[in-house]
């Protein structure tokens, strides 16, 4: 199962996907702290510490971070465990890796999600923020997560997801696709960060329904599979390794 359809206007195929996504974030690193800080109206900060300690981040763990972008998981997570020195960190773009490793002293790896390279049951914990919907294959993904946990370990997935009412379908569309780019453009001056803040809106406005994304996890071989959702915007995708 694929996140989304492609979206052809950027891409041709699935298969172009995965280059595609990298140059983005490449193109769109130095960027991307401050638009995601005043676009989210400067909350991101304490919802990725609190998200993660309320599903049960604690000290001693081995974190995984897939896809950490520019570190925000991963700086919120170190904050809870007390150091960096047990997180490690994977990025497809080499440009969101560098910016990361400016900010925190840990492992940082150059990799996808759909294959990562790490031996089994090397991590207590697994994290994704917003990134779900920039992977090739939800089976590939939840399998190679469900690989690298532990017995008894956690898997935590955050996203953005499309309200399902009319009303709340209008402002995310009003906003994520014609608010926030325009304003990232005004401020940022750069045509890359632009482009990046409207792939996220083409890929909320097409992602697969969060029933499909749980069944996904389930098929995976997961338990105690469950979505959060907060404010009617966020899912928060929570799973334990049996």
């Amino acid at each position: 199962m694929i996140p989304h359809p492609p979206i052809t206007a950027r891409y041709a195929s699935s298969a172009e996907k995965p280059a595609f996504v990298r140059q983005l974030f490449d193109d769109g690193a130095k960027y991307y702290d401050a638009v995601v800080d005043w676009g989210f109206f400067h909350s991101g900060a304490f919802y990725r510490r609190w998200t993660q300690k309320r599903h049960g981040l604690k000290p001693g763990m081995q974190l995984l971070d897939v896809a950490c972008g520019t570190g925000l998981m991963a700086v919120a997570a170190a904050q809870i465990l007390g150091s960096a020195e047990n997180i490690t960190c994977l990025d497809p773009s080499e440009g969101m890796l560098a910016v990361a490793r400016t900010k925190l002293a840990a492992r940082f790896v150059q990799g996808r999600a759909e294959a990562l390279p790490f031996a089994d049951g090397a991590f207590d914990f697994l994290t994704m923020g917003f990134a779900l919907r920039h992977v090739a294959s939800l089976e590939e993904t939840f399998s190679e997560f469900r690989r690298v946990l532990r017995p008894g370990g956690k898997l935590l997935v955050l996203e953005v997801t499309k309200p399902s009412g009319r009303l709340g379908a209008f402002l995310f569309r009003l906003y994520f696709g014609r608010i926030y780019p325009f304003l990232t453009r005004l401020f940022t001056r750069s045509r890359d960060a632009a482009t990046m803040m409207t792939y996220f809106w083409e890929t909320m406005d097409v992602c697969v329904p969060p029933q499909s994304v749980l069944e996904a996890l389930r098929a995976a071989g997961f338990v105690q599979v469950a979505r959060e959702p907060l404010l009617g915007l966020f899912s928060e995708y929570i799973a334990v390794k049996a």
